[in-house]
Order: structure tokens, then C-alpha cells, then sequence
């Protein structure tokens, strides 16, 4: 089966290498000729594990694609994935939809065939149905077209486990649809004799699952780091506290995981949006509880800045901390809204001497902070420092040899950020560990 996917940003490229390896003929279309060139060439122009083998495979088979040419994709195929962005307004919480809008303005003109728009982006409840409307309108006469929703729920990292082995696929159509899900039911087949899961909605309950996941996912961790403030408090531990809970089948231990909080280019701006939304439709008090949400979020960014001060004597005037992670998870070179990031940032603000090392984040760190320092490895951003800053949890820093790293150092102080590294390890090395939500602890004994 034939399909196109309009943007090729994270989500649209992921999206089209997918398709091509679920044996479907794909174009991907953007508008950025240097974006198209890369992709064709099979540079992926972001880093996610996998994703530019399974690009360059499909590539080499002929099934996948790219172009800048509208015209050509409304006439390769009837199915047209929308996976452009859809960023947080400046200066407001809503949703940026011009891109969304500028796909249908050329693209459902150019359709000579009965066709389906499947939305894949993150949009505001009701988005759906105004596209409805907006394509009826231009849709040249006697072509129908017809616009449905698929939500992704892709985790970066993970993104091509996820195109490949969905938890479950949610589809949204409209009410008079005929063809729709009929198309998505073909081109989805591979997956759905995998025994996939497969719900069939309305329009609107489609655009509000992906925001509610999200919406949950930002609350349980906010939860979690806001029950660290009280263990902070009375010195007690988040992590064995996290464990507990994870215990009982109602709560899950995944999404506990206590430290800097969420970051990235969806949790935080898909919570405002959908606060900004919830008020437009009248029902604003439904999602108050958000705004704490992010404000707990942002908390920690702060508290994170005063615990490395403590962890530096009082003061980080004049401190050389080395900061590991800038990407706002592992396996990811993603900075937007960072909190890794941020935390460099403001140590440096403060008076210190930041130095990053990231895996993978460098060239992006660089272009958001280009005033800090970057090392080349680990053990280099660590020379002379008087606290080493664990931010992201990445897997080479949680497997640090604390008794290597012990003679790079100038003081052996470690402030973990994500409560992803063994305390009894460093300790074990002469280190003294601080954490967020749990007691700072000395040097193990001789």
C-alpha cells in the first residue's frame, strides 16, 4: 500500500522509516530542502537507536522516499499522515497550529482522489473537526476527503520499538466516515495479526488520549518529586519509599522515579496546551491541578541548583562543577526544555565553572549554551571539579568507577540528580553523595 508523511521532524521520520518497514511504499514531505537531503542521503538528523538502520533499509529497497513536491505526494497516494510539529505558542500556553493548517491549505487542493488525512500530531481537542471543515472547503469538487486521528505515543529512546510494537493503536474518525479506518486497517494489518489492539473512536476522544497520557505520566512524576520535597524535609528516602509503593498492582513502580523531573518537546508543552485548551471549552477548573504539576516540575530545577551550592560549601562562586547529561533523557540528543541543561545553566549564572559532557547532546548543547563549557568525555569534565552533577541517566554514568574518577576530582562530592547511581558504591570510594529526596551521606567507614 502507498502512503505520505508530511514532516519529517522526529515524529514524521520515524513515522515514514516505519511504514517502509512495515512494507508499505512511503514518500516523507517537508518543506526543509536540507532536511530532504539528508534523509535521502540516510542521515537521520537527530539521534534515535535504530532508527537510521531501519531508514537506510528502506532506502536501499526502494519503498521509502523523500521530496519537497506536494503535487507528487497527493498524487502517490490517498493516505496522508500529518506529522508536522506543533509547538508551544511564545508567550502563551496553546498550541501552535500554523503548520497543521499550512499541510491541509496545500495539500487537500492538489487531491484529484478520494483521500484520507490521518493526523499523527499532538493538537488541541476539537483541531480534528476544524480540519474537517477546512478540507471540505478546499477539496477541488467531487473529491471527498476525509480526516481521521492516530495518536502517536512514541518515547524517545524507544521510538522505533514503539512504530513496530505499539502498545495499542487508537483511531478517531468522523462521524459520516466510509473509508477511513477500511485504509488504516490495511496499512496497520501487519500489526494487528501481531494481536495489537485496536480502538476505534470518535475525532475527539482520539486527540484527548494522547494529551491525557501525558497529562498522567507528568502527574505521577510530579507526585513522586513533590512526596521527595516532604522526605527532604525529615530526611527520609524517596527511592525506598518509590519502592513501596511500586509494590501495590493500583500505583506501579514506573514513572516514580524521583529526581530533576520531565523535560523535552512534549510533557511540558502538552500540559500547557491542554490547560489553554480545557480553558477555551469552558472547563478550565477541570485542569488546574496542572499548573502545580509543572510548577513542581520547575521546582526541582531550582532545588537541584541549591543542593549542588550545599554540596559545593555554601557557595559556587568560583567552583568548577562538572555536569553530566545535557539531553533531557538518555538515549537521546533532545535539549528542549532540558532540565539538565537548565541546571548548567544556572550553576554558571551563579558563579560557577560548568563543564558538560553528554553522549550524545553536545552539538545541540552547543547551540542553546554556547557560553559553557563542553568536554570530550567524562573523566575530562570531571578534572579538578569540586562536585560532579549526575543529570541525565545515562547509562556510561551510572557505570562510572567512582575510585577512577577519584583522582581526577579535586573534592570527591557527587550530587546524583536522578537517584540512578549505587550510594554505597561511592561511599565505598571515599566519596560523599548527595541526592534529591534522600539524606546526604559521607564516606563509607574504613
Amino acid at each position: 500500500m502507498r502512503c505520505t508523511v508530511f514532516g519529517t521532524g522526529y515524529l514524521g521520520a520515524t513515522h515514514a522509516a516505519g511504514m517502509a518497514e512495515l512494507g508499505h511504499e512511503v514518500i516523507g514531505v517537508d518543506i526543509d530542502p536540507g532536511k530532504i537531503a539528508k534523509l535521502a542521503g540516510g542521515d537521520v538528523p537527530f539521534y534515535e537507536p535504530g532508527l537510521r538502520e531501519m531508514l537506510q533499509r528502506n532506502l536501499d529497497t526502494g519503498r521509502l522516499r523523500f521530496t519537497t513536491d506536494y503535487a507528487e505526494a497527493a498524487d502517490f497516494a490517498d493516505v496522508h499522515f500529518l506529522g508536522v510539529g506543533t509547538p508551544q505558542k511564545k508567550g502563551e500556553y496553546g498550541a501552535d497550529l500554523r503548520h497543521v493548517y499550512a499541510v491541509i491549505d496545500t495539500l487537500v487542493p492538489l487531491l484529484r482522489r478520494p483521500s484520507v488525512i490521518v493526523g499523527k500530531s499532538t493538537v488541541p481537542v476539537g483541531t480534528a473537526a476544524e480540519l474537517c471543515d477546512r478540507a471540505a472547503r478546499l477539496a477541488p469538487e467531487g473529491v471527498g476527503v476525509e480526516v481521521a486521528w492516530n495518536p502517536e505515543f512514541l518515547r524517545e529512546g524507544f521510538a522505533v520499538h514503539d512504530t513496530l510494537h505499539p502498545d495499542r493503536i487508537v483511531f478517531g474518525v468522523q462521524p459520516d466516515s466510509q473509508f477511513a479506518e477500511a485504509a488504516l486497517r490495511e496499512l496497520y494489518a501487519p500489526l494487528l495479526a501481531a494481536g495489537v489492539p485496536f480502538l476505534r473512536t470518535d475525532l475527539q476522544t482520539a486527540e484527548l488520549v494522547k494529551v491525557s497520557a501525558n497529562a498522567f505520566l507528568a502527574t505521577k512524576i510530579s507526585f513522586i518529586n513533590a512526596i521527595s520535597e516532604v522526605c527532604e524535609a525529615v530526611d527520609a528516602d524517596i527511592t525506598l519509599l518509590a519502592d513501596a509503593l511500586g509494590y501495590d498492582a493500583r500505583i506501579g513502580r514506573r514513572f516514580l522515579n524521583a529526581g530533576l523531573g520531565f523535560g523535552g518537546g512534549c510533557l511540558p508543552k502538552d500540559i500547557r496546551a491542554f490547560m489553554a485548551r480545557a480553558g477555551e471549552l469552558g472547563a478550565n477548573h477541570a485542569l488546574t491541578f496542572l499548573r502545580e504539576v509543572d510548577s513542581i516540575n520547575m521546582r526541582r530545577r531550582t532545588r537541584m541548583v541549591e543542593l549542588a551550592t550545599r554540596a559545593c560549601g555554601g557557595s559556587l562562586l568560583g567552583a568548577n562543577v562538572a555536569v553530566l547529561g545535557a539531553a533531557f533523557k538518555p538515549e537521546s540528543d533532545d535539549v528542549r526544555d532540558s532540565p539538565a541543561l537548565n541546571v548548567a545553566g544556572l550553576l554558571q549564572l551563579n558563579g560557577a565553572t560548568v563543564n558538560v559532557y553528554d553522549p550524545k547532546a553536545m552539538e545541540n548543547s552547543r547551540r542553546v549554551f554556547p557560553t559553557l563549557n563542553y568536554s570530550t568525555s567524562a573523566v575530562e569534565a570531571c578534572e579538578r571539579a569540586d562536585a560532579v552533577l549526575v543529570l541525565t541517566e545515562w547509562a556510561e554514568f551510572v557505570d562510572l568507577d567512582p575510585a577512577v574518577l577519584a583522582d581526577t576530582v579535586r573534592a570527591k562530592v557527587v550530587v546524583d540528580g536522578r537517584n540512578c547511581l549505587d550510594v554505597s558504591r561511592w561511599q565505598r570510594a571515599g566519596w560523599r553523595v548527595h541526592s534529591l529526596g534522600r539524606p546526604s551521606l559521607g564516606p563509607a567507614a574504613a
